[in-house]
């Protein structure tokens, strides 16, 4: 163990852990802190129930040695994203072997003088074209995954529209009943669970890091002061807030994808239904084609191809955008 971590006084308290743990990933992914910070405060008052005579100073020293200080978690999960992130990264693009800089030969001379005569070649990315950018979205496994996000979305965007609404107006009339506390209990806790739902699937479709577990609830406390625990939770009205959004975005997304790649795929297939159906292809103007349909064949399945490909650059991009607003409403920064 290390002995910089062994200086340092253990926390003598669940929370002020999960403080110094918050401290200690400082500048982390918000949704890999979430889950860090879940599974500890899991971990700990699980042990604490099942040692009731002791303290949580005692718990939480007894603990330090398996579960280890909060520097020590906060490394294990940093170095554990990093190995995710690589193993789950898209192919990158090809790389070449360039001569090394003045500056990096001048640092090799100055490190070692026997190394000076042979610096190493660095290895860089090779510069690609604007041609090769442009058509290599296709190459990038997240541009499907977002182009599928927008045409469901509109599906999961009504869902989350009407589970909100409905459920919010049921437990709020039902509050002045008995059986509204534990229906508006119910409900709440169905908000995180969707949020995790919802999280997974912009993980999986659009490659942003979300949150895979939820904002610890201490299990030990009663109804009423969990659901005060979530009204307070800021989190809770974000999500929300979310879902209620979801309906427009889904709606625009929707929009967007099936109308931009029916246009693009008509352009594309068009010529050939004209050759195999005999389906008249050209431009109409009051029921008379005035255009050469041969020599529109290579300008539609042109154009067709270039929209085809300008709607998987839009999608990928309003995947990113949906992965941040995303990321700022279901996250607990």
């Amino acid at each position: 163990m290390n002995t910089e971590y062994n200086a340092r006084p253990l926390p003598t308290t669940i929370p002020e852990y999960l403080e110094q743990l918050r401290a200690a990933l400082s500048g982390a992914d918000p949704a890999m802190i979430q889950d860090a910070l879940y599974d500890a405060e899991e971990y700990l008052r699980s042990e604490l129930a099942e040692q009731p005579g002791k303290s949580e100073a005692e718990v939480i020293a007894g603990v330090a040695g398996s579960y280890g200080a909060p520097e020590e978690v906060a490394e294990i999960y940093r170095e554990t994203e990093v190995t995710v992130n690589r193993a789950l990264r898209a192919p990158r693009p090809a790389t070449r072997w360039v001569a090394a800089t003045p500056v990096v030969a001048a640092a090799a001379t100055a490190a070692s003088v026997e190394s000076a005569t042979a610096v190493p070649p660095v290895r860089e990315p090779a510069q690609r074209s604007l041609l090769a950018r442009f058509f290599g979205v296709a190459l990038d496994p997240h541009t499907y995954g977002a182009l599928f996000y927008m045409l469901l979305s509109l599906a999961t965007g009504v869902f989350f529209f009407t589970w909100v609404v409905t459920g919010l107006t049921l437990s709020v009339s039902l509050l002045i009943l008995i059986i509204g506390i534990p229906i508006l209990l119910l409900f709440l806790g169905s908000v995180r669970v969707l949020s995790l739902v919802e999280g997974r699937i912009i993980e999986t479709m659009l490659g942003v890091r979300m949150p895979r577990r939820p904002t610890y609830t201490d299990r030990s406390q009663g109804w009423l002061q969990r659901i005060g625990a979530m009204f307070s939770d800021s989190r809770t009205w974000l999500t929300m807030l979310y879902f209620v959004l979801m309906l427009p975005l889904g709606t625009l997304y929707f929009t967007l994808a099936t109308t931009l790649l029916s246009v693009a795929l008509s352009l594309m297939f068009a010529p050939m239904a004209a050759l195999v159906f005999g389906h008249p292809f050209g431009i109409w103007v009051d029921g008379v084609n005035v255009g050469d349909a041969f020599w529109l064949w290579p300008v539609s399945i042109t154009v067709g191809v270039l929209l085809l490909f300008g709607t998987l650059h839009l999608a990928r991009g309003i995947g990113k955008l949906h992965g941040a607003i995303a990321k700022q409403l279901l996250v607990r920064l």
